[in-house]
């Protein structure tokens, strides 16, 4: 991957989203607010953040409305224009999305991560490129796919999102190994939600990626799991045996959005992140915990 910079993101948004039934029954869990935005918008703007130009949405035929979120509205922006609502049209058309090229690939089976990453191989060819899924908020300065493309110009290899994780919940995420004591981690193995008693270290993955394209050939050969789905884990952990692959122990806070507890946890942080509503939030929770 020398030389080569990461112009495209892959964004995972086919899922049925049954945590938050019956909110998802008709609207996407990708688009569900945090405040004035939706989910999937975070993860975008992340990834334009760092240059990338071609996001490619892994998406499902019930999803039509993140497409036309993500369309321009002409008849929105002229409604806003002659309402004297200017303000509002960069909140709907960002700068940051100006040279965004947004594509829609069609799952129409759900069988795992890996799959629908090896839906991206044509539209991502033989480039490096990055992973965001949209579940997972972050919040730091640089974020978090910063901190990743750090590392990718610093070993020109694939490198991917870490975090320490109690043992007690260490069964619901991708784990690692390593013989490095500090991040990067230069990963020896990686496994696929171990049980606590069989995990190789505490520090496992989070939603956050940059993969060389050889990812392709070994998600294509990896077999499915025992619940039929492909893992991205285990083509990964193939690659492993061909080229390096690094380890960033993210600097900052995530919010995992696919669970109500995280959902609401970074609507919080937002809130009171934001100088027009801090104020009253902060006064709201004092009433409400007294």
């Amino acid at each position: 991957m020398d030389n080569q910079k990461v112009k495209k993101a892959v964004l995972p948004v086919a899922g049925y989203g049954t945590r938050f039934l019956p909110a998802t029954k008709a609207t996407p869990k990708e688009m569900l607010p945090i405040i004035d935005k939706p989910l999937v918008q975070y993860a975008v703007e992340e990834a334009a953040q760092i240059g990338i130009k071609d996001i490619i949405f892994i998406t499902s035929h019930t999803k039509e409305s993140i497409e036309k979120h993500f369309n321009r509205s002409y008849e929105l922006e002229d409604k806003l224009i002659t309402s004297k609502k200017n303000t509002y049209l960069e909140k709907i058309n960002p700068d940051l999305f100006k040279d965004l090229t947004f594509t829609f690939i069609n799952q129409e089976e759900q069988l795992g991560l890996g799959h629908a990453i090896s839906l991206a191989k044509n539209e991502i060819q033989d480039e490096p490129f990055a992973v965001l899924l949209p579940d997972d908020l972050f919040f730091s300065e640089p974020s978090c796919m910063s901190q990743l493309l750090n590392v990718y110009n610093q070993y020109k290899s694939s490198v991917i999102a870490v975090n320490k994780i109690d043992k007690a919940n260490i069964h619901k995420y991708g784990v690692i190994s390593s013989k490095d004591n500090a991040s990067p981690y230069k990963i020896d193995f990686i496994v696929e939600k171990p049980h606590a008693k069989d995990a190789p270290s505490n520090i496992a993955v989070c939603g956050r990626y940059i993969l060389s394209s050889n990812i392709f050939e070994h998600l294509e050969n990896v077999k499915k799991d025992d619940s039929g789905e492909i893992q991205l884990t285990d083509a990964i952990q193939s690659l492993l045996e061909k080229e390096a692959v690094m380890a960033c122990l993210y600097e900052g806070e995530k919010y995992d959005c696919g669970s109500k507890k995280g959902f609401v946890e970074a609507t919080i942080k937002l809130a009171l992140n934001d100088d027009s509503l801090k104020k009253d939030i902060t006064s709201f929770i004092r009433e409400i915990v007294e």
